[in-house]
Formats: structure tokens, sequence, C-alpha cells
């Protein structure tokens, strides 16, 4: 819930869980889930730019133009669950849904350090796995924090 809100204010445990309940309850598909046998494993947080509050006054988010663009702002892969290859698949999965609401641009904000990183700093995906799936940098305002896009023709 974080980036849907603004100020610092933005709550935490039962204020968040009442506010996404509130969403998915009007409607609104805050993301998509990602299970291994059954059980829940990962997480990935889209929709439309608009939708995330504080993107906007972001000074490594902020819009790069004025194009109808969806945003892709947190991944979570359980630990247990991590190097099997679920980021990537949960980041195919965004495409495809992003594409199937209709949008033809879906932008992230990777981070991308040589290395490996802490595991609680790369909630925005790995430069290199957007780069894989075909996401081009088109702004970097910080060393570490490119803007990525994809753009996204429509299903057949």
């Amino acid at each position: 819930m974080y980036y849907r809100k603004t100020g610092s204010g933005t709550g935490v445990g039962a204020v968040n869980r009442q506010a996404m309940k509130a969403l998915v309850d009007g409607g609104t598909v805050p993301g998509l889930i990602g299970y291994l046998d059954g059980s829940p494993v990962a997480w990935v947080s889209l929709g439309p730019r608009g939708d995330y509050a504080k993107l906007r006054r972001s000074s490594i988010m902020k819009p790069v133009d004025d194009r109808p663009v969806w945003s892709i702002v947190c991944f979570f892969v359980d630990e247990e669950a991590r190097g099997t290859g679920l980021a990537a698949r949960m980041l195919k999965a965004a495409v495809d849904y992003a594409r199937s609401r209709g949008a033809r641009l879906l932008e992230a904000y990777p981070v991308d350090r040589d290395g490996r990183s802490h595991p609680d700093s790369m909630f925005f995906g790995a430069m290199s796995m957007y780069e894989r799936a075909g996401f081009r940098e088109v702004a970097r305002r910080k060393a570490t924090r490119p803007v990525v896009r994809k753009s996204l023709r429509p299903s057949l």
C-alpha cells in the first residue's frame, strides 16, 4: 500500500490490510499472487501509474513523460522459493496481465548493482531480470536506479 498513499502516515499492519481489502472489494486488482504447490509464495504489485500517488513526487520514479503507463512497484518471493525463477515468471505474468487490461506501456524501477544485493533491498526487482524480459532503460536519476519500460502489443 506504500506507493498508493501519500504523506508520511502511510499506515502499517491492520490499516494497510483494510485498505488493500477495500481496493479488492471495489474491483481493483492490486497485483498478482504466485503459488507453489498450492501455497502463495510470490507477489507483484502493478497497475496504472495514476494508482500510485507516491510515484508523482519521487525523485527517482517521477514521470518520464506524459504517456499513459502502467507501473510495477513491488516484488516479493518467499525466501524458500528464491532462486527458482519465480520472480521472472511473475514478471511475465505481470506483462501478460497488463496487456490483457489494455496497457500499452509497462514501466518499472529496478535495482541495478554489481554483485548480489540483500533481498530486503530488491523489492523492485533486479535490472537484469527486466532486461531479459525485454524492458529497456528510459531514464536514470540515480546511479543504481534506472527507469525501464516495455512496449506492450495487444494480444492476438
